[in-house]
């Protein structure tokens, strides 16, 4: 009981100093490899409180998926040069306003939430009928399947739409912006790749775009 408490705040600690480092950090690489720390602990945190399928997907989607697609994203855009331009841009903090807009309604979403459980802690039980003699995945397959079936197909439905949206933002045609094209860098043969080209002594090269 002792060494399951000692890991708990051991596992705590970590995930609160991660996910200040993922703030504080100025490289957004290393950010992006304290987010990986922080979803790892708290899904270390699932599995010690009894949560094992929440653990489960924190690591297979979060750490698997979307926070190595983040890394991925930052290293190609090559973010690191461009000196944090969001934070010092030309209007002044024209983008304050916005964020902090949207920590107070976070910050009152979880004061409702919290709250609503400490002074009426009967809302946990009237809700949803959990059944102690099943697992906890058993149970979230029960909830999620029956009771909020529609809720559940709506989520899925407005995924939908944002990854058709993703998809028509990226063929979206845009000016100054050069497009790669696959099928002419299959189809290209051996001489297109190699130009041989006589230079002039004390002369450059023109290179055409």
């Amino acid at each position: 009981m002792i060494a399951h408490t000692l890991f708990f705040y051991t596992f705590s600690l970590i995930a609160i100093i991660s996910a200040i480092m993922v703030i504080v950090s100025k490289n957004t690489v290393h950010s992006v490899f304290f987010l990986i720390l922080d979803f790892i602990t708290i899904s270390c945190l699932f599995i010690m409180v009894g949560a094992e399928f929440l653990g489960m997907i924190m690591l297979i989607v979060y750490v698997g998926a979307v926070a190595v697609l983040f890394l991925f994203v930052v290293m190609m855009l090559n973010v690191a040069q461009q000196k944090n331009q969001w934070f010092e841009a030309s209007s002044g903090y024209s983008h304050m306003p916005i964020g902090l807009i949207i920590g107070i309604v976070i910050l009152f979403e979880l004061i409702i939430v919290v709250g609503g459980w400490k002074h009426k802690p009967e809302l946990s039980t009237k809700i949803i009928n959990i059944d102690p003699n099943i697992t906890n995945t058993h149970s979230i397959g029960n909830i999620l399947y029956t009771e909020y079936i529609h809720l559940f197909q709506l989520s899925g439905m407005i995924l939908l739409v944002a990854m058709i949206g993703a998809i028509v933002l990226t063929f979206r045609k845009r000016s100054g912006i050069k497009r790669q094209s696959y099928i002419r860098q299959i189809s290209r043969e051996k001489l297109e790749g190699v130009s041989l080209v006589d230079v002039e002594k004390n002369k450059g090269v023109i290179i055409d775009d």
